[in-house]
């Protein structure tokens, strides 16, 4: 018997014990012996809970319990969060998460304490939910110089988006909506601002790269600027408006955004909907794989975690390498990464913009008093210089 405790009893939480219950046999059978939730750790009490005899409040009861050999740490943020995780792995016990604040900040160093100790870290869940992405990344594409990752990655904002364009709706309404819905917090900054996005772009990045690529880094740009006018104009374009989060390869430089994108709707990006995640990833010899499914929500992130659980538990006294050294990747900056743009400006700044964005592709107008159109493949920077010159109502970056 493998005796685990999980660390926060709230939506992933509770998900993952219901998993291990549910699908007791095949966990059992996959991991080669008997999985057995000992310890659940919360501040709150459960009463008429199954499992509220499980419900501890002091983490060094499961810490000093030398029958705990794994530990599902699913209490987000990053306090108390580092500080158990460190201590466990520190004494020999694997952790799995789906904790991506904290794997974004602390991944590095908690995966060299872990191979140091002969246990194991492993975040398959951080990003993209139940979506398998991590593994993928750290094992089937080794043999791929992988240069590219696309992803939608934030099932909040995707839900928002997919509403605005179906609907016609405010931003302002259709998030209310996702707040009552259960699929945007209360404070839902860290999903509309592109900060969730950008800490799972951060790790994608640096399980490509082998290097660390600090959330700092990535250029982040959420939708709270995209309105209903932006996909009237979309949908005369062919397009959609997605939330991406891109990492790119270029010699031995590497760059990681997350924006608002219009996509061709030929795009496979350009049909992912509602709550659902996809992830691109682009290797120099294989080419394109893609990689879709539920991106959050208790049982599919939970089914992540347990997919850990089941790793660490074939590995007890042996270490799984992850492929992610705290030296950092070379940044490219984003002034020097080029799109083309997409642009809207008031009708008497047509002059202006032809003269100064050159050669552009215009669009037809569907809101009066606009003049819009494409620009053609420019840099970050020297958008920026023709639009300040331009005062422009607002732009959105094109994929193909």
């Amino acid at each position: 018997m493998i005796n685990i405790a999980v660390l926060g009893y709230g939506t992933v939480g509770s998900g993952v014990v219901n998993v291990i219950e549910t699908n007791h046999s095949k966990v059992n059978q996959k991991s080669t012996d008997e999985i057995n939730v000992k310890y659940i750790l919360d501040l709150r009490e459960f009463p008429g809970d199954p499992y509220e005899s499980k419900v501890v409040h002091d983490f060094n009861t499961i810490l000093e319990d030398g029958d705990i050999k794994i530990i599902c740490e699913t209490m987000g943020g990053t306090k108390p969060a580092y500080d158990f995780t460190k201590s466990a792995l520190l004494k020999g016990i694997s952790v799995c998460t789906s904790n991506k604040e904290l794997v974004a900040q602390h991944g590095p160093e908690l995966i060299k304490i872990a191979k140091e100790n002969n246990c194991n870290y492993m975040f398959e869940a951080s990003v993209g939910g139940g979506i398998p992405i991590i593994r993928p990344l750290n094992s089937s594409l080794t043999s791929e110089d992988v240069d590219a990752i696309t992803g939608i990655l934030n099932g909040t904002t995707n839900y928002i988006l997919t509403k605005m364009e179906n609907e016609g709706a405010a931003f302002e309404d259709v998030l209310k909506k996702a707040q009552e819905l259960g699929y945007a917090e209360k404070n839902p900054e860290a999903d509309v601002e592109g900060y969730d996005a950008g800490r799972k772009i951060a790790i994608l990045t640096s399980l490509m790269a082998g290097k660390n690529m600090k959330f700092e880094n990535v250029y982040t740009e959420g939708i709270t600027k995209i309105t209903s006018k932006d996909f009237d104009y979309a949908k005369a374009m062919n397009r959609t408006i997605k939330l991406f989060g891109l990492s790119r390869k270029e010699n031995d430089e590497y760059y990681a955004m997350v924006s608002p994108f219009m996509v061709s709707k030929d795009h496979p990006m350009a049909m992912v909907n509602d709550v659902f995640n996809a992830i691109f990833v682009h290797g120099n010899t294989l080419g394109d794989t893609m990689y879709y499914g539920r991106g959050a929500g208790s049982l599919p992130t939970a089914s992540a975690v347990v997919s850990d659980v089941i790793e660490c538990a074939r590995n007890i006294g042996n270490n799984v390498p992850v492929f992610w050294d705290a030296e950092d990747v070379k940044i490219k900056g984003v002034d020097d990464i080029t799109h083309k743009f997409f642009v809207r400006v008031s009708s008497d700044k047509k002059d202006a913009a032809l003269r100064v964005f050159g050669n552009i592709e215009t669009v037809d107008s569907v809101v009066d008093g606009e003049f819009a159109f494409v620009t053609e493949l420019m840099s970050e920077k020297n958008f920026k210089k023709s639009a300040d010159e331009v005062s422009i109502i607002s732009r959105i970056r094109l994929v193909d």
